[in-house]
């Protein structure tokens, strides 16, 4: 990109009133001038990881390691009473080892199924404050910095994309049940649910808030300035994204080639849509939707997260499962399309 900061060409006001609340925060780098340092992208997003705090390649590198070790570490903390619970039903060390997700299935280890829903996302709760800690202490970024290309979260896009993908999803479900009475049938347990409602509101954001900022934001950030577009670091990280996944109990289930594919699928779609509208509201608000919704929906004995929703399934097929949420994200990003006007696709590959 051609000329200083201040020659940038840029489309309404917000755009320049955006870059100039990110100069101050370069000015304080005593090894950068600003004034002579040009902005390497077209998109407000990338170029809110470039002009935010310090990005030196030793600081991405401790933050990652200090994310998957608390990642790797956390379930030691949350997840200590289901250690003993499965070991008074009977399942040894052994069996955890060779499959790590008995341990957060209630009926294996005899607990409540609310009981494993907070073990299993306060893993996400602890690993995102790692995270953001050393966002903060070693980058000098602050979280807006990776949730938005503009000077505030944009609160009004995140509500907009989870009353959409919700919307749809309530739709499908609905469709089904009707459609197939007995592969979906009403299992509701009204005080289970309410508290798995509430725990699902309280610490749902966090856990996907927390893939969001740092998957889309974080590392597609850190990576384009390494590969100088967005396109490239687009593509790095939803196979990432999926392969952060793999240990998921669907996956056994299902195979992985199909349940890869759609965790791929899922993450370009994502990260388009975040270099598009130059912020993560649209996917953070998509990806909560997505699970929040699911989760008090529908329950199946598959499924990562297991609630007291209203529906229970056991009859899933992954590949119509696909099929659907292509359609859905193909809607989804027509009215996308149609409400924000979007006519530069170049800020996807740039």
């Amino acid at each position: 990109m051609n000329g200083s900061v201040f020659d940038i060409k840029i489309n309404t006001f917000m755009r320049v009133k955006t870059f100039k609340k990110h100069i101050p925060v370069m000015e304080q780098d005593p090894n950068t001038d600003i004034q002579k340092k040009e902005l390497p992208f077209n998109n407000l997003y990338l170029n809110s990881g470039f002009v935010s705090g310090y990005n030196y390649w030793w600081m991405y590198v401790v933050t990652i390691l200090i994310t998957v070790l608390c990642y790797a570490f956390a379930p030691l903390l949350t997840s200590f009473y289901l250690l003993l619970k499965a070991q008074e039903n009977g399942v040894s060390l052994t069996d955890l080892a060779e499959n790590a997700n008995l341990l957060f299935d209630h009926r294996v280890i005899g607990v409540d199924k609310n009981t494993v829903l907070i073990a299993l996302l306060g893993i996400f709760v602890i690993t995102a404050l790692g995270f953001v800690i050393a966002l903060k202490k070693l980058h000098k970024k602050t979280l807006v910095s990776v949730l938005s290309g503009y000077d505030k979260f944009r609160f009004n896009r995140f509500w907009f994309a989870f009353t959409i993908w919700g919307g749809l999803l309530v739709i499908t479900v609905l469709v089904g049940y009707f459609a197939d009475p007995e592969g979906i049938k009403i299992d509701f347990n009204p005080l289970g649910f309410i508290i798995s409602a509430i725990m699902l509101l309280v610490l749902m954001p966090v856990q996907t808030g927390f893939e969001e900022a740092f998957f889309r934001g974080y590392l597609i950030q850190g990576l384009a300035q390494i590969f100088k577009n967005g396109i490239v670091p687009v593509i790095i990280t939803s196979f990432l994204f999926a392969l952060a996944h793999m240990s998921n109990p669907e996956v056994d289930k299902y195979g992985w080639p199909i349940m890869y594919t759609y965790y791929v699928l899922f993450a370009l779609f994502m990260a388009c849509l975040t270099l598009l509208d130059e912020g993560l509201e649209l996917a953070f608000g998509i990806h909560f939707a997505n699970n929040f919704i699911s989760s008090i929906l529908v329950s199946s004995p598959s499924s990562v997260i297991k609630t007291y929703a209203i529906f229970e399934s056991d009859t899933e097929n992954a590949y119509q499962e696909v099929v659907l949420w292509l359609c859905m994200a193909t809607v989804t990003f027509f009215i996308f399309w149609w409400k924000y006007r979007w006519k530069n696709f170049k800020l996807i590959i740039r």
